[in-house]
C-alpha cells in the first residue's frame, strides 16, 4: 500500500513541492524507492475545498494551515475554507473573527457577507443577520439556489426575532444648541426707533445615552406579541437644553415570508431642561415588506394624542404622520437608504399647527480596512396654518410662517475598532433653516462620537 505524506510549501515557483520523501512500495519483496508529489497552489486550494464537502475537516485544516500565505484570491480562499471548517465544527465565533478579516479587505464578497450572516443567526443576533443578508442578496456572481436559500434565511430571521436591544452613548458638542439667529430686533414706535438684543446663538458640550430593546413572545408560526421601549438624553453642560424622551409599546406583529406587519398602542413621556414637558398617547402601525432580493420597504403611521405640561392652552392637540423607508442594495457592500414622509401637528391654538413634509436620502458603504461610511442630506418643510405677529421693517406685521430646513450629515466608523461589539463612530452634521420670519432663521454646525452596536 501507497504511504504518501503531503507537506506544502510554497516555492519562487507557482508550485508546491514535498519537503520529506517518503519509501513506497515496490512490486519486489523489500525494495524501496522515493516518490516527491508536486501540486500546484491553486490545486492544493481545490484539494482542501474538497476534503471540506466530503466533512475530511482534519486532513483540510492540515493542508490549509500548512501552506504559507499565498497573497490575492487563492489566499482569500484558504481563509475562507478555515472558516468553513471553524463554523461546521461548531466554533462560531472564530468563523465570525475570520469572515469580518476577509471583508475588511474585500467588503464587496457576498458569499463571504452570506457566511457571515448564518454564523449570526446561530447566535441569534438577528437584527446583524439581517443586515447581512439584505447585502449579500445584492450579489449578481451568486447563484440562483444560493438566493433562493438567503430568501428562507430573511424568513427565519423574521420568524425567530425574540430579544433585540440597541445601546448607543457618546460626546455631542454643538456651536448652536438653542437654534438661534441672533441680532438686534427694531420696532418704530411714537417715540423713536425701540430695540432689542435677540439671543446669541450658544455652544454647549452634551453627552447623549440611546438604550432601547424590543421582546416578541411567540404565539404561533406567524403570530407574535412585540413590545419595546426606548430612552433617548441629551445632557448638555448648559443644562436648560437638556432633554430625556421615554417611550413604549406592545402589540400583535404578524408575520410572513417576505413582510410584517404591527399594530400597537404607544405612550411617550418627556422632559426638557428637566422640567416636564409633554406626554403623549396612540397607536402606531408599522409594515415591512421584501419587494425583491435588493430591494425592501416599509410604511409607518402614527396617530398621538398630546398634552403638554406647561402650555397646553395653546400647544395640546393631535399628531397625524405617515413615513416610508426605501433599502435597496447595489452590490454587497454598497446600499441606499430613501426616506418620506408627512406629519400633521393640530393644535388648540391654530398659529402652532402645521404641515411638515420631509425627504432624504442616504448612501452607505463598507470600505476596505474596516471602515463605513454613510452620507445622507435631508430637507423638510413646515408649514404653519394661521399667521402670527411679529417684526418686520421696524413694523409688527401678521405673517404666516413657513421655513425650509436642510440638513447634511456624514457618519464615519471603523469596524477594526470593535470594543465589547461596540464601534467609535463620528457624525459631522450641519443644518440651516431657512424662513420668512428672519429671526426663526438659524444654522448650526454639531459633532457627534458615538458608541454604536457593530453590524
Amino acid at each position: 500500500m501507497r504511504r504518501i505524506v503531503i507537506i506544502f510549501i510554497l516555492a519562487i515557483m507557482p508550485v508546491i513541492s514535498l519537503a520529506e520523501t517518503l519509501p513506497t512500495p515496490d512490486t519486489s519483496a523489500n525494495a524501496s524507492d522515493t516518490h516527491e508529489i508536486t501540486i500546484s497552489a491553486r490545486d492544493a486550494i481545490v484539494l482542501a475545498g474538497d476534503l471540506v464537502e466530503r466533512g475530511d475537516y482534519e486532513n483540510a485544516t492540515t493542508i490549509l494551515t500548512q501552506t504559507p500565505a499565498l497573497g490575492g484570491e487563492l489566499e482569500i480562499e484558504r481563509w475562507f475554507l478555515l472558516a468553513q471548517i471553524a463554523s461546521r465544527t461548531g466554533d462560531i465565533d472564530t468563523a465570525i473573527k475570520i469572515y469580518r478579516t476577509i471583508l475588511d479587505a474585500q467588503p464587496n464578497l457576498a458569499r463571504v457577507r452570506f457566511e457571515l450572516a448564518v454564523c449570526y443567526m446561530h447566535q441569534q443576533k438577528w437584527r446583524r443577520a439581517d443586515y447581512h443578508l439584505r447585502l449579500a442578496m445584492a450579489g449578481n456572481d451568486l447563484p440562483e439556489n444560493v438566493r433562493q436559500m438567503m430568501n428562507y434565511y430573511r424568513w427565519i430571521v423574521r420568524q425567530n426575532k425574540n430579544w433585540n436591544i440597541w445601546f448607543n452613548f457618546g460626546a455631542a458638542p454643538d456651536n448652536n444648541v438653542n437654534n438661534s439667529i441672533g441680532g438686534e430686533e427694531c420696532v418704530m414706535t411714537i417715540f423713536g426707533l425701540m430695540c432689542h438684543e435677540l439671543a446669541d446663538p450658544e455652544s454647549a458640550i452634551g453627552a447623549n445615552f440611546i438604550l432601547g430593546g424590543d421582546y416578541e413572545f411567540k404565539l404561533s408560526d406567524h403570530w407574535r406579541w412585540k413590545s419595546d421601549a426606548n430612552i433617548y438624553t441629551n445632557i448638555y453642560n448648559l443644562h436648560d437644553y437638556d432633554d430625556l424622551y421615554l417611550s413604549a409599546s406592545t402589540g400583535p406583529r404578524y408575520v410572513w415570508s417576505r413582510g410584517d406587519v404591527w399594530l400597537a398602542p404607544i405612550l411617550t413621556r418627556r422632559w426638557y431642561g428637566w422640567e416636564r414637558y409633554n406626554w403623549s398617547y396612540g397607536l402606531r402601525l408599522d409594515t415591512n415588506y421584501d419587494f425583491t432580493r435588493k430591494l425592501s420597504g416599509g410604511l409607518y403611521l402614527r396617530l398621538m394624542n398630546n398634552t403638554y405640561d406647561m402650555y397646553g392652552d395653546f400647544l395640546n392637540g393631535q399628531t397625524y404622520s405617515v413615513s416610508s423607508r426605501i433599502f435597496y442594495s447595489f452590490n454587497a457592500s454598497i446600499y441606499m437608504m430613501a426616506r418620506g414622509g408627512l406629519t400633521r401637528e393640530d393644535t388648540v391654538n391654530k398659529t402652532y399647527s402645521y404641515w411638515q413634509p420631509n425627504i432624504s436620502i442616504g448612501i452607505g458603504a463598507e470600505l476596505p480596512w474596516g471602515f463605513h461610511i454613510y452620507a445622507e442630506p435631508s430637507i423638510y418643510w413646515t408649514l404653519y396654518d394661521d399667521a402670527r405677529w411679529t417684526v418686520k421693517d421696524n413694523t409688527f406685521t401678521e405673517i404666516t410662517e413657513q421655513d425650509f430646513t436642510h440638513r447634511y450629515a456624514v457618519s464615519v466608523s471603523n469596524n477594526k475598532l470593535d470594543i465589547w461589539g461596540f464601534v467609535p463612530t463620528l457624525t459631522f452634521s450641519y443644518t440651516k433653516r431657512e424662513s420668512n420670519i428672519w429671526q426663526r432663521e438659524f444654522d448650526k454646525v454639531a459633532i457627534e462620537f458615538t458608541m454604536q452596536q457593530r453590524f
